[in-house]
């Protein structure tokens, strides 16, 4: 159905579905030969405002497997029946779109095919490689707010692969890294913390003991 379109067509034609819910299966089979990559997009763009959880833990195990098969080199996506057969609002999925479509846009006018050199099959299984160190990232990112950077690389690197520009792949696999090291920062900050509470205190209890049999 959409085998050269941009990504702003396919998800203006999902937006404007008639049905009052769209399945997973509906929107894969609307991807067609361009799945893999506008699904990074699309798993990318929940994550790029602040969202509670679980969004962004489920979005990291989804791009997990679409990043495995990436770094496999298989064609087409494989997804479970049972999430094929999970259903969202019509309604949600025409907000979001509404919500993305100008910066989706912009975003398009400004890129290009460009560094061919990454179109080719070992540079797109190293790209599913990172991406799965992105869904890493968004596993373990801090709540609310932690996974925004790298949902805005997952969506860069997505929407590079769609329009074949290498430099979008580029910037957002940097940005990832950033978040990511960021998200690892946060991450050691509370296990210190907790390792601080219950190993460091209880060192402290003879000390206290023994100053009070002083007194």
């Amino acid at each position: 159905m959409f085998p050269e379109a941009r990504i702003s067509a396919v998800l203006s034609s999902l937006a404007g579905n008639a049905t009052d819910r769209l399945t997973v299966a509906q929107i894969v089979a609307a991807l067609r030969d361009r799945a893999f990559a506008i699904l990074v997009v699309l798993l990318g763009l929940p994550n790029c405002l602040p969202m509670p959880p679980p969004i962004p833990l489920v979005c990291g195990l989804l791009l997990m497997l679409v990043a495995i098969q990436i770094a496999a080199g298989q064609d087409a996506p494989w997804l479970p029946k049972r999430l094929l057969r999970q259903s969202i609002p019509q309604e949600a999925v025409t907000r979001a779109v509404r919500r993305t479509m100008p910066v989706l846009q912009r975003l398009e006018r400004w890129s290009r095919p460009r560094i061919a050199f990454l179109e080719t099959p070992l540079a797109l299984r190293l790209i599913g490689f990172l991406l799965l160190a992105l869904s890493l990232g968004l596993l373990v990112a801090a709540p609310v707010i932690g996974q925004i950077p790298i949902g805005l690389a997952v969506c860069l690197v997505g929407l590079g692969l769609v329009e074949r520009d290498g430099v979008l792949v580029i910037i957002g696999i940097v940005l990832g890294a950033i978040g990511v090291v960021a998200n690892l920062g946060f991450a050691y900050a509370i296990f210190s913390v907790i390792e601080h509470f219950f190993w460091d205190r209880p060192e402290s209890l003879p000390n206290v003991h023994a100053s009070v049999m002083l007194g």
